[in-house]
């Protein structure tokens, strides 16, 4: 099957900026976790940031929920995009993007959680 139609929108250019934002989210709220965990009491003594269990999953998990939810998303507006026959591939593009670096992020990480 063949996209035959001229690519008069910027599917391309929106597809990208919504990938970037959700990047720069999951980067925010990386920080923020990572500031939170090393602020609290239980962390002041430590000589890490992450110095118990609960901090270790939240620096983990938080982050990989941004990405799963704009993975989501972006299969959400492929399917929109698919119905109104309008090309819809790079937004399928940005969606498995978003999950497989969710992924990456989740086994990098994992060496950290507790077992």
């Amino acid at each position: 099957m063949t996209d035959n139609k001229p690519r008069t929108d910027d599917s391309f250019r929106h597809a990208v900026r919504y990938g970037l934002a959700v990047l720069a989210t999951a980067a925010l709220i990386c920080l923020i976790t990572t500031i939170w965990a090393a602020n609290r009491d239980a962390c002041a003594a430590a000589e890490t940031r992450l110095c118990d269990d609960a901090a270790k999953t939240a620096v983990l998990f938080a982050p990989a929920l941004i990405l799963l939810l704009g993975g989501l998303g972006a299969f959400v507006q492929t399917f929109r995009r698919f119905r109104a026959d309008l090309p819809w591939r790079t937004w399928q593009g940005a969606g498995w993007f978003l999950l497989v670096l969710m992924t990456a992020y989740l086994a990098i990480g994992a060496a950290s959680l507790p077992t």
